[in-house]
């Protein structure tokens, strides 16, 4: 049997990059980026890729996978959800994003198996999103403080104990690869 290689895709909230609407030039910019990555990373190996789910990073990566499903059929999505009832208190259009993603995924779960009760289920999610994984692509720079930073943090640690590697891309790379796209 053959070794499946997993790994996990995050970064920042749409939140954090100043992104509001759905319609945002930047989408398109870091979409392609994305899928530049992930196209290295299934050439590398990787078969499935999972997301937490969440509005930013998460779900264009995870809409990526998705669109490169078509070219590579043998890719596979998962949607790891921190806890259970994730996003129910987002606004519709976001909720929509998040069932988008769901109604196509290869495997839909929720790490805490209760609703949101305290950021230790947050912690137990990261952890099992490194221990699950041989890989991460963190869109994350030091620089530019974001909610992702625990999860990087964690599997920089992770990193150094584990035959495992972190794939990251700052700020400065997501803009030398705009400028590259001719915008």
């Amino acid at each position: 049997r053959m070794y499946v290689k997993r790994i996990v895709i995050t970064g920042y909230r749409a939140s954090e990059l100043g992104i509001f609407q759905a319609t945002d030039k930047k989408i398109t910019i870091i979409k392609k980026s994305l899928t530049s990555q992930v196209r290295q990373f299934i050439e590398d190996g990787y078969q499935w890729f999972l997301v937490g789910g969440n509005l930013g990073i998460e779900v264009w990566g995870g809409e990526v996978v998705l669109d490169l499903k078509k070219e590579y059929p043998e890719i596979k999505l998962g949607v790891l959800f921190p806890y259970l009832e994730f996003g129910s208190n987002w606004n519709e259009s976001n909720q929509q994003l998040r069932d988008n993603l769901v109604a196509k995924a290869d495997y839909v779960g929720s790490v805490s198996h209760a609703p949101y009760q305290n950021k230790a289920q947050l912690q137990n999610h990261s952890q099992f999103l490194l221990t699950h994984s041989d890989a991460s692509f963190v869109i994350y720079d030091e620089e530019y403080i974001g909610k992702c930073q625990h999860f990087y943090k964690q599997a920089r640690r992770y990193e150094e104990q584990a035959d495992y590697v972190v794939y990251q891309l700052t700020m400065d790379d997501l803009q030398n690869s705009v400028w590259a796209d001719g915008f």
